[in-house]
């Protein structure tokens, strides 16, 4: 694989980004919608369960590869001073989003960029060092500290969120997506960047590579944890795949995921912007919704949440009617990109940020 120059626009990534955030939709309205009600279909409630921190961290290694591939096209220092900018903005952003919905991943994203903004400069090398500490740093703080304080985990309801200790914990340590390891996926997606995206050869090898690193770490997991439980129940989490807390493994998987369906999309890009749907080529159906990501994320919850809520659908619902209601969601989001992307180059939010923030 070869260093990429400055980069035109991938149409696959975003396309993979429309895929991350249909993903999210399904395990966020599984959250809110079905809450301990019985899971029957298995299959749905097993197909959602997959795709929980997994659809979240494509989201983070998608947002990597685009600082690091703005890095090409421009200084470093006028795309760390943007990044900053908007990393102030995401994180103003996620505040008001998180008086309504806890598991807000905006803020997250604000801190993610802002050190991703400050390792920039950093050589793939260091890079992956880095990626490496953050990962047994992890590891090291939960025998430290108390990774329950905080969590009442019968609702998913944080105690002290809006203190400062708190707030800081939840953001670095047991919160949705801490910054302690998951900066992880941010400085992996900034790697992405620095190959050959475009080339048929790199996409099939980030779905090879991706395959087997999700293998590895599930066959390891179901070895390790039986034999860590036997010593003590609370040394299985070190071998756990589940996003909660995230540990090595799941950090693995995390990445394997992310690389595979990136390098999907990729490759499916060159085939379905051939194919002719209506009016347009089947790829320009999808692209519109993953340039819309931002404006998308607070639509589902403020707009499709809300609606699902009027009607009663809150709590205690089946798999079936979360899983309908995402996808319901989602077609009206395509249309809507779609319709939108006819008259203006970004959706609102986007336009809104890129004035703001330069």
């Amino acid at each position: 694989m070869t260093s990429t120059a400055a980069q035109s626009r991938l149409d696959g990534l975003d396309f993979a980004r429309f895929i991350a955030f249909v993903g999210m939709v399904l395990v966020n309205f599984r959250l809110v919608v079905s809450g301990d009600a019985p899971t029957d279909p298995h299959f749905l409630d097993g197909l959602i369960t997959l795709m929980e921190g997994r659809a979240a961290a494509t989201f983070v290694v998608l947002a990597g590869i685009g600082l690091g591939l703005a890095q090409l096209r421009t200084s470093l220092n006028t795309i760390t001073v943007i990044t900053l900018k908007r990393a102030a903005f995401l994180f103003l952003l996620g505040l008001l989003n998180l008086l309504v919905f806890d598991a807000d991943i905006l803020h997250y994203y604000a801190v993610f960029f802002l050190f991703g903004a400050l390792l920039l400069p950093l050589r793939n090398a260091g890079l992956v060092l880095a990626i490496v500490l953050l990962n047994c740093l992890s590891v090291l703080l939960l025998f430290i500290l108390d990774y329950d304080k905080g969590w009442n985990w019968s609702d998913y309801s944080y105690s002290d969120f809006w203190t400062l200790e708190g707030f800081v914990r939840h953001l670095f340590f047991n919160g949705w997506h801490p910054v302690i390891p998951w900066l992880s996926y941010l400085l992996f997606g900034v790697l992405l960047s620095r190959y050959d995206l475009a080339k048929q050869k790199t996409q099939c090898l980030l779905m090879l590579l991706g395959g087997i690193a999700v293998l590895e770490a599930e066959v390891a997991s179901a070895l390790l944890q039986p034999e860590l439980a036997e010593i003590d129940p609370e040394l299985a989490l070190l071998a756990t795949t589940e996003a909660l807390p995230p540990m090595p493994l799941y950090m693995l998987t995390g990445l394997g995921s992310a690389s595979f369906v990136i390098g999907l999309c990729l490759l499916l890009s060159r085939y379905m912007s051939r194919v002719s749907l209506l009016d347009r080529n089947l790829l320009a159906w999808f692209t519109p919704a993953g340039r819309q990501t931002l404006t998308l994320y607070l639509a589902h919850i403020f707009i499709g949440m809300a609606v699902l809520e009027e009607l009663g659908y809150i709590g205690n619902e089946s798999v079936v009617v979360a899983f309908s209601a995402a996808v319901l969601f989602c077609l009206f989001a395509m249309l809507y990109a779609c319709i939108w992307g006819r008259y203006f180059k970004r959706g609102p939010l986007e336009a809104l940020m890129r004035r703001l923030t330069g």
